[in-house]
């Protein structure tokens, strides 16, 4: 990541292509972001308690390791009771509709509820780098990016860390936040988990990695990741419907999905594309992205372990317009 290195952030870049204009899309402003009439009326708190209550006998993703992350052994994810940030700061490197001119307020967790062989961001999410962080001082972090003049809290791979996420806000919005949440995780979300979000994130910009099981369960050790996926891309859309764009360029609320295009069409690209299109709206915005690089252990799965092709990313980008695609961001 280019932005506040002295943070630490990894680097994650959006494509190089943005083939379409999103102008579909564009909204009136709105007047705040959605969680804070839950924060008025209680129920904040109360989702909060609840989800913390959960890490005792942890399901708050789809692994439902049931690992007692209040004193551990830990799960899958290796994080206990605090959440442990590795980064965060101002992002420029995200999509135009989320950076906006004074960039994303990115937080990086560490952990991950996925295994992918080729992370790019592995030190982060295999590695867990970064410290614990207590949820007065993930608060904290949220208003210090507000103060910076970010357009909006950007949670990356917050899946694992729900409960700690959620609990650290009500402090923040009694403090002063008003920005809205935009919750960027791998996609690997449990519909019961994303019901506690409803109401509280107003974009979520899941990742679709994958249109067939086979390749999800070598690559990031999740057989059930397209099952798993498309229930919780249809909540998310359920709850926030497609992403909305206000005068200024910003997204205000919605669905933005990203999906990263592998080499040997590893991916199974076009299934997720016709899936969105026809099962989630043809009006999705869609970020295909074309900076596969091999990390970690991917050379240890060919044929992962060599970069994209050009022309393996324009075969994507056409049959997502063939799906009926048309909103790339």
């Amino acid at each position: 990541m280019s932005s506040r290195p002295s943070h630490g952030l990894p680097r994650r870049d959006g494509a190089r292509e943005r083939p379409a204009v999103i102008a579909a899309g564009r909204t009136r402003a709105t007047r705040g972001p959605r969680y804070l009439a839950l924060a008025e009326s209680g129920e904040l708190a109360r989702r909060a308690a609840a989800a913390v209550a959960r890490l005792a006998s942890c399901d708050l993703c789809p692994h439902r390791c049931h690992a007692d992350r209040t004193a551990g052994p830990f799960g899958l994810c290796c994080i206990g009771r605090r959440a442990v940030v590795h980064g965060w700061g101002p992002h420029l490197g995200e999509e135009p509709p989320i950076r906006g001119t004074r960039g994303s307020g990115t937080v990086f967790f560490s952990g991950c509820n996925l295994s992918c062989v080729f992370c790019q961001n592995w030190e982060t999410s295999h590695l867990r780098r970064g410290r614990e962080t207590s949820p007065d001082e993930l608060a904290e972090i949220m208003l210090a990016l507000q103060r910076a003049g970010c357009h909006n809290i950007n949670l990356v791979s917050p899946t694992h860390v729900l409960a700690q996420v959620l609990e650290a806000l009500p402090i923040a919005v009694d403090r002063g936040l008003r920005l809205p949440l935009v919750w960027n995780s791998g996609g690997y979300d449990a519909v019961d988990a994303l019901a506690l979000l409803d109401g509280v994130v107003d974009i979520y910009m899941p990742d679709a990695k994958y249109g067939a099981d086979e390749p999800a369960r070598t690559l990031s050790g999740a057989p059930d990741y397209v099952a798993v996926n498309r229930a919780a891309l249809r909540e998310m859309h359920r709850q926030v419907g497609d992403l909305e764009i206000g005068p200024d360029g910003l997204a205000r609320r919605g669905l933005l999905v990203r999906h990263l295009v592998l080499p040997g069409r590893l991916a199974a690209s076009e299934a997720v594309f016709d899936f969105l299109a026809r099962e989630i709206s043809p009006n999705t915005a869609v970020n295909v992205m074309d900076q596969y690089r091999p990390c970690w252990r991917a050379d240890e799965h060919p044929p992962a372990d060599r970069p994209l092709t050009r022309a393996e990313f324009e075969q994507a980008l056409a049959s997502a317009r063939r799906a009926g695609l048309s909103r790339f961001v």
